[in-house]
């Protein structure tokens, strides 16, 4: 039986739990509200657009509209915002995501914030461009659902206000590759913006309260997390554009006899293929090398930029784990150990308070304008975690 104060932390924490159970969303700005700062100098957003495909705000207000139709699904339910909704940080707050049919697919809905400054697309990289990313998921078959892309076109050219927007962005009637481009180019406009960890280091030192400015030397020492979460003042995104086995994805495959099947499946696949096998089938958990085929990319995932995270769990490729404590404990204990896990994957022994300066400081880079969101989103975090483990406090109890 578990002792007195396991049951009344249980006790006292039950209610909070379902009182906020679910993320909290991502509100716009109230009208009258500062201006957010942007983080990325025009200069900087232009060296990552391609220069045939050019922003501009009609083409940007296009890509947004096709982002929010929901007849571009084959059951008129499903639009690029069911998965990225702008409310959740452009992601679902959900383990992985649904499709036409209430289909569930394999992987987790990564945010589209910052998308533009990544080599290539997906968590396993299989698309190289925005371009080519955004129309993927209309013609998956539990995504959107579309066998062919005329049959999409035919749907948007059947639009009035469709027709009209394409003929003034580009020209000419709506078709297929430019219902990519257009999409690219509103994607490319989603962008975080500054956050306390920025105006620190412009100089406000009250900006990141003692708890914060200690995680941020965790995270640059003893948690080692700028190994891969790369801090570059440049391009202040926190990633490396890499792919990493952190094993996450371990205790669910054998690694050897799902590569074995999949490089015999995948090997003279298609894109479309791929994209199936990806978020279709067990394959998933292959990352990487369902793309590349390398033996050394077996279970490796893109790593993700950190600015606002917080706003964007679950996290992980297959959303399975729920807060950022999660995310940190697991690394804390070196991920889980499999055949291919990445050598920077080691055992950090950070104790509870350190994890939380962690946490705390990932809270930091969550932008002004969602200021009031980052102490909510913490503090259901928090109590979903702690509840969750005076939980399992209790059962461990119970089986002495």
């Amino acid at each position: 039986m578990p002792d007195g104060d396991n049951m009344n932390r249980i006790l006292i924490l039950a209610p909070a739990v379902v009182a906020v159970a679910c993320s909290v969303a991502a509100q716009p700005p109230a009208p009258g509200a500062p201006a957010p700062v942007p983080l990325f100098s025009d200069g900087v957003i232009k060296s990552f657009t391609p220069a045939d495909n050019p922003i501009t705000d009609a083409k940007a207000k296009l890509g947004d509209m096709i982002f929010d139709e929901k007849r571009i699904s084959t059951d008129n339910a499903i639009a690029c915002n069911t998965c990225h909704s702008p409310r959740n940080g452009f992601t679902t707050h959900t383990e992985t995501s649904r499709g036409v049919g209430d289909q569930l697919g394999k992987r987790n809905a990564p945010s589209i914030l910052n998308a533009m400054f990544y080599k290539s697309m997906f968590w396993d990289g299989r698309a190289e461009t925005l371009e080519e990313q955004a129309t993927l998921p209309i013609l998956n078959p539990i995504e959107m659902g579309q066998k062919d892309p005329t049959d999409v076109v035919a749907k948007l050219a059947a639009i009035p206000e469709f027709v009209e927007a394409f003929q003034q962005v580009f020209g000419h009637p709506v078709n297929w590759a430019d219902m990519g481009k257009a999409l690219a180019a509103f994607e490319r406009t989603r962008l975080s913006t500054e956050a306390p960890f920025d105006r620190y280091l412009h100089g406000d030192e009250k900006a990141l309260n003692a708890s914060q400015r200690r995680g941020w030397a965790l995270f640059t020492g003893k948690a080692r997390c700028g190994t891969c979460h790369t801090y570059d003042a440049a391009l202040p995104l926190f990633g490396d554009n890499r792919f990493h086995n952190t094993g996450a994805a371990a205790q669910k495959q054998d690694y050897n006899q799902l590569a074995a099947r999949a490089a015999r499946t995948a090997a003279a696949g298609s894109q479309a293929e791929k994209d199936k096998l990806a978020l279709e089938t067990d394959f998933s958990e292959l990352g990487r090398f369902l793309t590349t085929q390398k033996k050394e990319d077996i279970g490796a995932f893109k790593t993700p930029f950190l600015r606002d995270v917080l706003l964007t769990g679950p996290y992980m490729h297959d959303g399975s784990l729920e807060t950022l404590w999660d995310v940190v404990g697991f690394f804390n204990k070196g991920g889980e150990r499999n055949p291919f896990l990445d050598a920077e994957m080691k055992p950090l022994g950070l104790s509870e308070n350190e994890v939380d300066d962690l946490v705390n400081f990932l809270g930091a880079l969550t932008s002004d304008r969602f200021g009031d969101l980052r102490a909510a989103e913490l503090d259901r975090q928090r109590t979903a975690f702690l509840y969750r483990r005076a939980v399992q406090h209790q059962t461990a109890n119970r089986g002495r």
